[in-house]
């Protein structure tokens, strides 16, 4: 009896043993049952949010395939010709600072930031590329201006560097004909043919131009009149680099500069609202003998910003901040201190989004005298000369700030004709040419 108790509780706590095994097992198989059926909904909410958002991402790749697009048919769009868009000159490789015609009108020279002064070869303003000859200037030296000295083969241009302004003029040396050498094949590269180092005292150079001067005892040389970012001007021999003279603005800053077509003034607007010319006296024999201030243009109520000189030598067109275009005549006897006359005033038809009056940033006025050339920023507009109206705007005629522009002197040939063109320099690396808008009837 007492060996058969110890078996019995033996095999009752076996048997408890199995049965709670058996309700545990049962229990957590059931609970994992439920952990299942809990993470499986979880798991496919998660595979659907998945799904849901991959296709999301698929769009927001396509709606980025959309803007691109949309984006390259808008800047296809501002890529557009303007109507009287001909042409764009490519190649340089930072932006072109300053241009200018030769006196032919078959080349033009344009000096760019990435120190190499170009000249293109204008033959057809259609062509798809134009040939140019390429003029390393020295190391460091950053190019200001640019403009043609005594023929189509020789070049003035403005430097800077950290030492200062400089002037440097390339030419072409001829070929020698000779019965023993064989034809050349290529032109030798022009050479230095004259320079000045640290001139207007080291200040940079913001306008250069040049003529020829044919008024009184002129003898046909060009002439050169630089101006310096502080008030003096310097006038130069084009073919020596010789120095004619120099001129004081005495008006704290100046901001450009330039001479007549015949050689006989210098005009220059600077900090004021009034414009000081000067004349060039010529001797005899053909040299200059003093450059004297001879009148003052006076009505502008605030700075004159740009000027040109008409075709003729004898009137001046201002600009001024004062939102006015003056035309004046400076054909008087101001020896007997007859003062220059205001022939005409315009408003400048240029505003902002707020209807507020844009200033001019540039004149040039074409070489018939008829249509202006004006600038402000990246808005090119041309008007009547004789009456102010607008005859064409470019809203955004390059990419960046316009920097420079000059009328072809001669008609350009275009296919079977010839056409009155304008070239626009900007900071975009991009030179355009245009062809002249037609005047609307009177």
């Amino acid at each position: 009896m007492d060996s058969v108790l110890p078996v019995t509780v033996a095999v009752s706590l076996i048997v408890g043993a199995l049965i709670a095994f058996l309700i545990f097992g049962s229990y957590f198989r059931k609970r994992k049952s439920e952990v299942e059926s809990i993470a499986k909904p979880e798991k496919l909410q998660a595979n659907q949010n998945l799904s849901q958002k991959q296709p999301l991402k698929t769009n927001k790749k396509s709606q980025s395939k959309i803007h691109s697009h949309s984006h390259a048919a808008d800047k296809e769009a501002n890529k557009r010709h303007h109507p009287l868009d001909l042409n764009t000159l490519k190649g340089h490789g930072d932006a072109v600072t300053g241009l200018c015609f030769s006196t032919d009108g078959r080349n033009l020279a344009t000096a760019c930031g990435d120190g190499v002064l170009r000249v293109f070869k204008l033959d057809d303003v259609t062509n798809k590329s134009f040939k140019f000859l390429r003029i390393n200037l020295p190391a460091g030296a950053h190019p200001t201006a640019v403009a043609y000295a005594d023929d189509t083969t020789s070049v003035v241009v403005a430097t800077h560097t950290l030492s200062g302004s400089s002037l440097h003029m390339y030419g072409e040396e001829k070929p020698k004909a000779t019965g023993e050498s064989k034809q050349q094949t290529k032109l030798p590269l022009p050479e230095i043919k004259w320079e000045h180092k640290k001139v207007h005292d080291k200040r940079v150079i913001l306008t250069l131009v040049g003529t020829k001067a044919t008024y009184g005892g002129a003898d046909g040389s060009t002439v050169i009149v630089s101006c310096s970012e502080g008030t003096d001007i310097t006038l130069w021999h084009g073919k020596t680099g010789k120095v004619l003279g120099h001129v004081d603005t005495n008006q704290l800053k100046n901001t450009m500069a330039t001479v007549s077509p015949n050689g006989r003034f210098i005009a220059a607007a600077a900090f004021t609202a009034d414009v000081k010319v000067w004349e060039i006296v010529y001797t005899k024999d053909g040299s200059v003998k003093e450059v004297s201030k001879v009148m003052q243009l006076k009505g502008h109520k605030s700075a004159v910003t740009w000027l040109c000189f008409a075709p003729n030598s004898e009137q001046v067109i201002t600009a001024s901040k004062d939102g006015s275009i003056r035309v004046w005549n400076i054909n008087v006897r101001y020896h007997l201190d007859e003062d220059p006359k205001t022939l005409k005033v315009f408003p400048i038809p240029l505003h902002d989004a707020n209807g507020t009056t844009l200033h001019y940033d540039r004149l040039c006025l074409s070489p018939d005298g008829k249509i202006l050339a004006a600038i402000h920023g990246s808005t090119l507009q041309w008007l009547s000369a004789e009456s102010g109206q607008v005859l064409e705007t470019a809203e955004r005629a390059h990419d960046g700030d316009i920097t420079d522009m000059a009328w072809s002197p001669t008609p350009i040939q275009s296919g079977d004709k010839k056409l009155s063109v304008l070239a626009t320099a900007s900071i975009d690396k991009k030179v355009k040419l245009w062809v002249a808008p037609m005047l609307h009837p009177s």
